[in-house]
This record gives C-alpha cells, sequence and structure tokens, in this order.
C-alpha cells in the first residue's frame, strides 16, 4: 500500500524504499523489461509513487505497448515532471514524480492512442490501488 509521507533526504529515502527501489528511483536506475509486476496489469484503479504516495496514473490510460514496461498514454494532471535526458548518448525524456522528484520511467512520442504519448514507467516506482 502506498504511502503519503514524502521522504526527507536521501537517507529517508534509502530507509523507505528497497535496495532494488532505490537503485531505480533515486538513482535512475531501469528494471529488466518484461520483469514488472505491472506489465500486464489490467485491473481499474490509481498508479501512485512508490516513494511517496502521489497519484500518477489511472488505469484507464494503461495499454500494452509491447515493450516490456506498463506504459500509459498519459498521466494525471500536473503528477508528473518531464526532464530531458542525454546519458548514454541519447536524447530522451525523464519521467519524475512532481512530489518527490524520484524517477519513473521515460516518455516517447510513439504511443498508438490520439495522446500519440507513451509514458513508459518502472513497475516497481508503482503502487496500484484498485478501484472497489
Amino acid at each position: 500500500m502506498h504511502n503519503n509521507k514524502t521522504p526527507q533526504g536521501e537517507e529517508e529515502f534509502k530507509k523507505e524504499l528497497s535496495p532494488e527501489e532505490y537503485k531505480i528511483m533515486r538513482e535512475k536506475g531501469t528494471e529488466a523489461p518484461f520483469s514488472g509486476a505491472y506489465t500486464y496489469e489490467t485491473k481499474d484503479g490509481l498508479y501512485f509513487c512508490k516513494a511517496c504516495g502521489n497519484p500518477l496514473f489511472s488505469s484507464s490510460a494503461k495499454f500494452d505497448s509491447g515493450t516490456g514496461w506498463p506504459s500509459f498514454d498519459e498521466a494525471l494532471p500536473g503528477a508528473v515532471i518531464s526532464r530531458p535526458d542525454v546519458s548514454d548518448g541519447d536524447e530522451r525524456t525523464e519521467i519524475v514524480c512532481a512530489k518527490c522528484g524520484s524517477h519513473l520511467g521515460h516518455l516517447f512520442n510513439d504511443g498508438p492512442t490520439e495522446t500519440g504519448k507513451r509514458y513508459c514507467m518502472n513497475s516497481i516506482c508503482l503502487d496500484l490501488v484498485e478501484n472497489n
């Protein structure tokens, strides 16, 4: 279950997150494709930031991109911030949580829906809270 308390400082993030969560969310890592819990998830609900509990995506925006990571065609209003990412010699758009700044994944402009967007997220960064 997600929390609503934003960790203050990296030491608190290290206490709140598992080593793997910390590596991806705070050190901008990436989980292996097709390994995440939400890659094929189809339940209705909201996806929250695992680090701070910020609501990020609705399940209604999720689609199967075939890439091995959960993909969404839009984020909830004000939920995420996009930043240029030129690591690894690639020009990409990093997506971070607007509340705590944790790395969530990347945004690509090759989505199949009318938005044309593919928010390619790491499952480990997300908590799904199902609709009742």
